[in-house]
C-alpha cells in the first residue's frame, strides 16, 4: 500500500465551530492542517486569516501546512514564521515575488520547512533552480483562489515532470485542488507524498471525518 500524507484544506471547515472542526480531525487522522492565506490581489478571493491560523495552530499539536497567495511575500513572512512552530510548512508562489530565494531563506531561517506552490500556468523549467531550495513543491492542479474548482487535466504532464525529478533535487511532492478518490488511487503509487483535501472528498459529506480517513487511507474510495 502507498504510503502517503492527507491534509486538511481548512478553508472548507465549519467556522461555525472552528475548535470541533479542529479536534475531529486531529482525532480523525489527519496528518496536517493546509491553511491558504489570500490577499485579494495575488489571487481575487479573500481567505483564511492570520488569526485563523495562530488558532489552528494552538489547538493541534499536528503540524500546519501555510500556503501563502499574495504578493510579495517577503514583506509579511514573519508574521507567520514567528506564530509556527519546528515541522510546519510555508508555500510562496514564485512569480509573487522579486526574490523568491531570499524569502525562503527566511522561512528557512526561521525553522521551518520551505516550499513552493505551481501554479497550472508555471511551469517546472522556469522554477527549477528554486527546486533546489525547497523541500516541498505544492502542484496547484486548478487556478488559485477558490475552492470546488474542477481539476485541469494538461497538470498530469507537470506531475510526470517533478516526479521524475524529486529524488534528484529532494523534495516532495503535494497535490491542492479537485483531490478526488481517482486522483489519490492513481498519483499515491507515483510518489505523490501527499493530498489537500477539501470539498470533492472530505468536507460537507455527512460522514464523520476519521471513517472518511480511513477509506482514503486503505484506498477504499
Amino acid at each position: 500500500m502507498a504510503d502517503f500524507e492527507l491534509m486538511a484544506s481548512m478553508m472548507c471547515a465549519n467556522y461555525g465551530n472552528l475548535e470541533r472542526e479542529v479536534r475531529e480531525l486531529d482525532e480523525g487522522g489527519i496528518d496536517s492542517f493546509h491553511i491558504d492565506i489570500m490577499d485579494g490581489r495575488y489571487v481575487p478571493n479573500f481567505a483564511m486569516s492570520l488569526n485563523d491560523m495562530k488558532f489552528i495552530r494552538s489547538a493541534t499539536d499536528k503540524p500546519l501546512d501555510v500556503h501563502l497567495m499574495v504578493e510579495h511575500p517577503s514583506n509579511t513572512v514573519e508574521l507567520f514564521t514567528r506564530c509556527l512552530k519546528e515541522g510546519d510548512t510555508i508555500y510562496i508562489h514564485p512569480e509573487a515575488e522579486y526574490h523568491p530565494s531570499t524569502t525562503l531563506q527566511k522561512i528557512i531561517d526561521a525553522g521551518l520547512t520551505p516550499g513552493v506552490a505551481l501554479n497550472p500556468g508555471t511551469s517546472t523549467e522556469s522554477s527549477r533552480m528554486l527546486l533546489r531550495i525547497v523541500k516541498r513543491v505544492l502542484v496547484m492542479s486548478v487556478n488559485p483562489g477558490n475552492a470546488g474548482q474542477m481539476f485541469l487535466p494538461y497538470i498530469r504532464e507537470k506531475y510526470s515532470e517533478l516526479l521524475e525529478i524529486k529524488d534528484e533535487m529532494g523534495f516532495d511532492i503535494y497535490w491542492d485542488g479537485a483531490c478526488g478518490a481517482d486522483k489519490i488511487k492513481e498519483y499515491a503509487p507515483l510518489g505523490v507524498k501527499g493530498f489537500v483535501l477539501g470539498t470533492t472528498v472530505l468536507f460537507g459529506k455527512g460522514r464523520p471525518y476519521g471513517e472518511t480517513l480511513r477509506k482514503i487511507r486503505n484506498l477504499e474510495i
